[in-house]
């Protein structure tokens, strides 16, 4: 199950001819945050298999809360497997993160268990507020405001981008205001990297999602395009379709998206990551020159770019 969740291989253990793992964004940033901060790539290394881990084993359990049937084109764990077969296969998964970060022959490995451990509680309590946004309505006192999106988003995501960027670094003992640069670079590129997945949500092509077409207007979700629309002049119409009580149907939400992206809902998410990029480059801009080196900020920049570009 485990090696099948990292597209490794079919149900059942068959290996497959291509791979059909994911982005590999945190590992990518955990050796390129290790080296910024001027420390091993073998830090890096311990700390990208660890974060890997962490991320493969919420995948498998947030696939279960949301009830996703596909991802990345192929069946769910849990659709392939089973539900209790999955949850525990995720945990297994945590579980080995955890004893690879503390076998690793770091500087500082109490720090680099602790780092990844206020990590998973943010990602936990962002996953939580998420899943509780869904029941919330979409206008009156008790919306969704814009805030609470990033405050959500920083969570859910940011939280283990940050560490992603930052393990390395704690594990080698960087300087504290290192580290701390290094994770809000990371925090900051998880909202980015939430609200674009958010547009791709409604306007992304399954071919590269791996999702069904409008899947997060379907499923109620309170995303950032459509929280933006709904407090922009001309809002109406959209919350009337948004809060009929019947659940939208696949015009409903082609409507709904035509409505969003009218209103400028797609305008503010695109002009929203772009701001969180730039705080990016704001904080590698911070780590201190000495520990950086100018292929590695190239590097990252270039990923942000790719980041901040892809089907947007």
């Amino acid at each position: 199950m485990a090696a099948y969740s990292l597209g490794w291989c079919e149900p059942g253990g068959a290996p497959v001819s291509t791979p059909a793992g994911g982005k590999g964004l945190r590992q990518v940033l955990a050796v390129l945050g290790t080296e910024t901060a001027g420390a091993p790539r073998g830090a890096g290394v311990t700390a990208a298999v660890a974060v890997e881990l962490v991320h493969t084993f919420s995948l498998l359990h947030d696939d279960i809360m949301d009830g996703d049937p596909t991802r990345r084109g192929r069946p769910t764990v849990w659709k392939a497997y089973g539900t209790g077969p999955a949850v525990l296969a995720g945990d297994a998964l945590f579980a080995l993160a955890v004893e690879t970060l503390a076998a690793a022959p770091g500087a500082d490995v109490p720090s680099a268990v602790r780092h990844l451990s206020t990590a998973l509680n943010d990602l936990v309590r962002g996953q939580a507020d998420d899943l509780l946004f869904e029941s919330r309505p979409w206008a009156g006192p008790e919306s969704v405001r814009p805030d609470e999106y990033r405050a959500m988003a920083e969570h859910k995501t940011g939280a283990l981008l940050g560490c992603a960027t930052a393990l390395g670094a704690v594990l080698a003992g960087a300087p504290r205001e290192t580290v701390a640069a290094l994770d809000r670079a990371g925090r900051h590129l998880g909202v980015a990297f939430q609200v674009i997945d958010d547009l791709l949500g409604i306007w992304g092509d399954p071919a590269v999602t791996g999702k069904p077409v409008h899947a997060d207007l379907l499923r109620g979700k309170k995303t950032f395009p459509v929280l933006a629309a709904l407090g922009a002049p001309g809002a109406r119409p959209l919350a009337r379709l948004l809060d009929s009580a019947d659940p939208l149907d696949a015009a409903d939400a082609r409507r709904a998206a035509a409505l969003i992206e009218d209103i400028g809902g797609r305008g503010a998410a695109t002009a929203e990551a772009r701001r969180h990029i730039a705080t990016v480059g704001a904080c590698l801009d911070s780590v201190p020159s000495a520990a950086r080196t100018t292929r590695t900020t190239d590097d990252l920049r270039a990923l942000l770019d790719h980041l901040v570009h892809r089907e947007m």
